[in-house]
């Protein structure tokens, strides 16, 4: 498994969004170093708070490059709130390369790689479809927001699937804010 965090935008904007409930951001567009600071401030006590509280986090987003097994990408397809997926179609690249053991999570048995170069070299796109080993690699750029990466994170940091533990490990560390993960990582 891959996972490469591209881009992350929207703090500035959340925060804005964020003193507008205050009446401190109505009448500006931009964020004095001191209102920054103060609203980074009642971020850190609301991020953990949920009911609405924490809405702000949804302004945030993150884009995520990750090579997966079908498996983790059918595991991650239960969240569909604040998200969106562009990924390798199966249907556009299964026949453009042999298979290899590099495109697969784990060694596959040689038997099996040679029946699915069968089928990719006689077209059989259902045949393919259907013995295509769940350990096969796809890439997907995964665009997320904050929110739901808390959501993700609490759920699956514990899963038994060490993909799922090294995804959540990766995006706390790496997570330009991941003071606003602290508290799923600290139990």
């Amino acid at each position: 498994m891959l996972v490469n965090i591209m881009k992350e935008a929207g703090y500035k904007e959340a925060l804005i969004g964020l003193g507008l409930s205050y009446d401190l951001t109505s009448s500006t567009k931009e964020l004095s170093p001191e209102l920054a600071a103060a609203l980074a401030g009642v971020a850190r006590k609301l991020y953990n708070k949920e009911d609405g509280h924490n809405k702000f986090l949804e302004s945030m987003q993150m884009w995520i490059d990750v090579t997966a097994p079908r498996f983790w990408h059918s595991e991650a397809d239960t969240y569909r709130v604040g998200e969106s997926k562009q990924s390798q179609s199966t249907m556009h690249t299964i026949f453009r390369n042999p298979f290899t053991q590099s495109m697969f999570e784990r060694p596959m048995p040689l038997s099996t790689l040679e029946y699915l170069e069968i089928l990719r070299v006689s077209k059989d796109f259902e045949g393919l479809k259907n013995m295509l080993p769940e350990g096969f690699l796809q890439r997907r750029i995964w665009n997320v927001n904050y929110k739901v990466l808390r959501n993700i994170l609490r759920q699956r940091k514990n899963h038994k699937l060490k993909q799922w533990q090294y995804f959540c490990n990766y995006i706390y560390v790496n997570a330009e804010h991941s003071e606003f993960f602290d508290d799923i990582f600290s139990k």
